[in-house]
């Protein structure tokens, strides 16, 4: 029973001096373990990557041995150099490639399990000496982790247009860290492919239909203000039917002229022509729903709905400019998305439209469409109303909830 005792508390003491141990070793990286880890998103160009590399501040002033509290000069000349030793690409031939900064900036991070930080994004292009060597590469970045042995950095294809990654469905390949067994930190092999213009531009036309798809708001207003488009005017308030041939040809230039609204604006905005803030963009767009819903109560600019329309498109277009807006695309790789992803919404906006039209004529043509036509216009003006209070106010609202809800 002594002998027990007595290799029980050496056991506990050996316990005690290898946890005593480890913390003098690695206090700092043990520490380092609640935040979250680093990541390396690529964008794949023509000719180059550009690795976009994000990490909490405390990870860099830890691996570094920085102070980084604001980005002077100094500080970003520091992070350069440390960077340039610790992010490199190469091809099967070894062929290290050249390296260049571009943007470094720091930004508020919310992570589910640790709360708001700063993160720290350096932008660094990677070209290599031959174009065909993107198809397949070694990409390593020890950075962080060649002092924080229990970090890992995450590496993910967040955009390759040719294998129809389009920024919204990014890819994970790989993760970088310390390999227990050879104690070394391995580079990740990336094989991206072949792909073809067509598959980015499929991928595009994809996005712009599922865009407007989940865009409540854009189709609300569109359909509001269609709402009335079917009567003639009679005074200060809506009439009759107009007739079959009239109601199609109105709707038809409603839709073409926010069609020609919001494709202006989308291709300038998307161009780099035009940068406005979104929140303004998107308390305008919930102003022209209130102002939709207002008309089709009582007519405020009778026939005029072609001018409304092409207006509010302008508005709209803004709006969907700001899906591409991540996208790190040179001129002609830029034209060819804006292409697929305003084809991709006007194809999805026609098929809606096109399941409208005839209920709208068909309803049109009874005494209850009267009803209808005022219950729907109130009730997307409480949901516009809804919408500017939460875009102003930067807060969700349950309405809001239950609106989306609703229309998806």
């Amino acid at each position: 029973m002594e002998v027990l005792k007595t290799k029980t508390l050496k056991t506990i003491r050996l316990s005690i001096s290898f946890v005593l141990l480890l913390v003098c070793l690695f206090g700092k990286q043990a520490i380092a373990h609640s935040f979250p880890d680093s990541k390396a998103e690529i964008f794949v160009q023509q000719k180059c990557l550009l690795a976009q590399f994000k990490t909490p501040v405390e990870m860099l002033n830890l691996a570094a041995k920085m102070q980084v509290t604001e980005l002077s000069k100094s500080t970003r000349d520091s992070i350069i150099a440390y960077f340039s030793k610790h992010i490199f690409a190469y091809d099967n031939l070894k062929s290290n490639w050249a390296i260049s900064f571009d943007k470094i900036f720091i930004q508020k991070t919310d992570y589910l399990s640790y709360g708001k930080y700063d993160e720290l994004v350096v932008e660094i292009y990677l070209t290599p000496s031959k174009q065909q060597s993107l198809k397949s590469f070694y990409f390593n970045c020890d950075a962080i982790v060649h002092q924080v042995v229990n970090q890992s950095t995450f590496i993910f294809i967040k955009q390759d247009l040719n294998n129809g990654i389009d920024g919204h469905n990014a890819r994970e390949v790989g993760i970088i860290r310390v390999d227990y067994k050879t104690n070394k930190i391995l580079p990740v092999k990336i094989e991206l492919g072949n792909g073809s213009w067509f598959k980015g531009f499929k991928s595009m036309v994809a996005l712009g239909m599922q865009h407007i798809k989940e865009g409540t708001d854009h189709l609300l207003f569109l359909i509001v203000l269609l709402l009335p488009a079917m009567l003639l005017t009679d005074g200060n308030k809506w009439g009759k039917f107009g007739g079959v041939k009239y109601s199609i040809v109105k709707l038809l230039k409603i839709v073409t002229a926010f069609t020609l609204g919001h494709s202006a604006t989308l291709l300038i905005s998307a161009l780099g022509w035009l940068q406005l803030p979104s929140q303004p963009i998107e308390v305008l767009i919930a102003i022209s729903i209130l102002v939709s819903a207002v008309h089709a109560v009582k007519p405020i600019f009778p026939n005029k709905e072609i001018y409304i329309a092409a207006g509010f498109g302008l508005v709209h277009g803004l709006a969907f400019a700001s899906v591409l807006s991540n996208l790190k695309l040179d001129i002609g790789s830029l034209v060819l998305s804006i292409l697929g992803f305003n084809i991709g919404i006007e194809m999805m906006q026609l098929a809606i439209i096109a399941c409208v039209i005839p209920i709208l004529i068909l309803l049109s043509k009874t005494n209850k469409y009267q009803w209808f036509r005022i219950v729907f216009a109130l009730l997307s003006a409480i949901a516009a109303i809804a919408w500017i209070v939460e875009r102003v106010s930067g807060k969700s609202n349950l309405i809001t909830h239950f609106i989306e809800r609703i229309m998806g």
